[in-house]
């Protein structure tokens, strides 16, 4: 793939430059009266796509919101929000901000015990919930929480469970049938041009991977900021008029929501997936850019690897995948050469081509955040031509600090600092920021904001990282998840962790040695890639829980981690292992809904593990 070309859209005056909005709801009125036909999202619509026009959508969002204002639902009010991604969750969003009132997402994964906290924390009126199932787990807390006046059901064929966002909406219109259509209007104006950039937006609530998750407070200055900062650094993905994104990570997660907005800001067509279904609607959809978590990324490399190697074409994958990886490190090393041009040409015939089709064909460029992607993965999928644009943020920083764009990039970092941000480094190694997509505070809670944030607005993000001599980050870990051996030697288990997450058989690796004489790492097995393996080595199917001693198995897992070891001075080196029986989960708690390690969760839950492992002489 050739460099992109710097785009003359970049240096254009977007709407929100020449006359700054106010709030988020500014967002959907804007495109509605510049650009009512066109069509700035999609929705399912029996095997293809239904286009909504931005007028369209406006007139949804209105309908939505008058209902809630017969609901009682006033500016500032905070209203929960639980459900998977959909186009509704989206319809809802907006239609809160019409209401001048606050969004509080809710992962539709959470129990019922993360369901009240979040609630009662944040002191929800009302709460949107997605499947009567989610109907029961709130009924399960609702008399724990007072202030819950209503709620609503989006399932609108689910009857007698909770009102239904249909009945939300009927009972907006019926006031407008008894001759209040102009006043609720007004009303609905009056909300909206109250609103400034100070007000709170959102709270979202951090994934909690210790203690209790804490309620970021977002503003809609906040999100105003780092969207249309984002949109301007990256018009390759914003500003083609056939630009299309489908979304289908968490909307209760920060990443998701923010390019949420940044679509509907610079009016790029959008729809609506999940994880369950990803597969299917990719290929009718066809984006033209995607965003994604590492993990999902991994995902597509292994089951490609797997299935070639499945299918006796092993060493032409991993000719193919050597082939892209170097094509990648050549662009930044003047272009590759004669021989390196052929070879990539014949294996983007042979392989290259099915992998994107895996993305729906059309995507040039997906954005990565949640975690380190790492330069393996961010060279192949350069390679086969689809850019991953690594970037790096927290729920305190509405997502993205720092990026990689398709014309500023170094894979294996994250990206310089976006425009107007301020970056620095720590005399700890800690990455300090600061700008106008800082969060205000932790909502109740001003001893934890008094933590990170200091009078002069410098936000302490409890990560370790570098800035390189043309200000590129590169994040070496978490200040927390330092591991300090009896030795005295401090050691980051992320760098090591990473690596042995690249060897197909290893689907979750933790590093521990705090206190202990040596480093040790607790892995889980990837089912199919053991399937796959055992296949390969003539041997009959049997459980991962039945391998954790196996032989052939933990040396095979060995490789993986002499392999790691190679990155890191000896006395940080990987000296002990156990394999644990089971993989790590979100309903197994030992993962957050953004696919992070709860380290004390795992600790703690595989402590006779650990023990074992530190007993044992391997």
């Amino acid at each position: 793939m050739s460099a992109a070309q710097p785009s003359t859209a970049a240096a254009q005056d977007w709407w929100w430059q020449v006359d700054p909005p106010a709030s988020l709801a500014d967002v959907v009125v804007r495109a509605a009266e510049e650009e009512p036909d066109r069509e700035v999202l999609a929705r399912r619509a029996g095997g293809g796509w239904e286009g909504v026009t931005a007028a369209r959508f406006r007139v949804e969002v209105e309908e939505v919101a008058l209902g809630l204002l017969a609901a009682g639902i006033g500016p500032g009010d905070r209203v929960g929000l639980m459900a998977r991604t959909r186009y509704e969750w989206t319809l809802v969003d907006a239609a809160v901000w019409a209401a001048g009132a606050v969004v509080v997402p809710v992962y539709e994964t959470s129990a019922p015990d993360q369901l009240r906290w979040i609630l009662e924390d944040s002191g929800a009126v009302a709460c949107f919930v997605e499947t009567p199932s989610h109907a029961k787990t709130l009924a399960q807390v609702a008399e724990r929480l007072p202030a819950l006046r209503t709620s609503w059901l989006l399932d609108g064929g689910a009857t007698g469970v909770l009102p239904t966002l249909g009945d939300l909406v009927a009972s907006g219109r019926a006031g407008v049938s008894e001759g209040a259509a102009e006043e609720g209007r007004a009303e609905l104006v009056r909300r909206r041009e109250a609103l400034s950039r100070e007000d709170v937006a959102t709270i979202i609530y951090t994934s909690g991977t210790t203690g209790r998750p804490k309620g970021c407070v977002l503003t809609h200055g906040n999100f105003l900021v780092e969207c249309g900062t984002a949109v301007e650094l990256l018009p390759e993905l914003f500003t083609d008029p056939r630009s299309s994104t489908l979304l289908f990570l968490p909307l209760a997660h920060v990443f998701g929501r923010m390019i949420e907005i940044a679509v509907l800001m610079a009016r790029v067509r959008v729809g609506h997936s999940d994880v369950a279904r990803i597969t299917r609607d990719l290929p009718t959809f066809q984006p033209s850019f995607v965003l994604a978590v590492p993990r999902v990324f991994e995902r597509v490399y292994e089951t490609a690897r797997r299935r070639a190697t499945t299918e006796g074409r092993g060493a032409v994958f991993q000719r193919a995948s050597d082939v892209a990886t170097a094509w990648s490190r050549a662009q930044d090393t003047g272009g590759p050469g004669l021989l390196l041009r052929a070879q990539h040409a014949l294996f983007d015939r042979l392989v290259y081509r099915r992998l994107r089709a895996a993305f729906g064909g059309r995507a040039e460029w997906a954005v990565s955040g949640g975690a380190p992607l790492g330069e393996r993965l961010g060279h192949f999928f350069r390679g086969i031509g689809m850019t991953i644009l690594e970037g790096y943020g927290l729920t305190e920083t509405t997502a993205a600090t720092t990026v990689n764009t398709p014309r500023e990039q170094k894979v294996g970092t994250v990206g310089r600092a976006l425009p107007g941000t301020g970056l620095r480094i720590s005399e700890a190694g800690e990455v300090l920021v600061r700008g106008g997509h800082v969060f205000r505070e932790y909502l109740g809670n001003d001893a934890a904001t008094a933590e990170v944030l200091d009078g002069d607005g410098w936000f302490a993000t409890g990560d370790l990282g570098a800035l390189d001599e043309d200000g590129y980050l590169t994040i070496t870990g978490r200040s927390k998840d330092i591991l300090v051996t009896s030795s005295g030697k401090n050691v980051s288990p992320g760098p090591l962790e990473d690596s042995l997450r690249a060897h197909p058989l290893v689907s979750q690796a933790v590093v521990v040695g705090d206190g202990r004489s040596s480093i040790g790492a607790l892995v889980t097995l990837d089912e199919e890639s053991v399937a796959a393996w055992l296949q390969q080595a003539g041997r009959e199917p049997e459980p991962v829980a039945d391998l954790v001693e196996d032989a052939d198995l933990l040396a095979e897992l060995r490789r993986a981690v002499d392999a790691a070891n190679e990155t890191v001075s000896s006395a940080e080196g990987i000296r002990r292992l156990r394999v644990l029986p089971v993989d790590l989960t979100e309903e197994g708690g030992q993962l957050t809904p953004s696919m992070k390690v709860k380290r004390g969760v795992v600790l703690e839950q595989f402590a006779d593990e650990l023990e074992a492992m530190y007993r044992s002489r391997r």
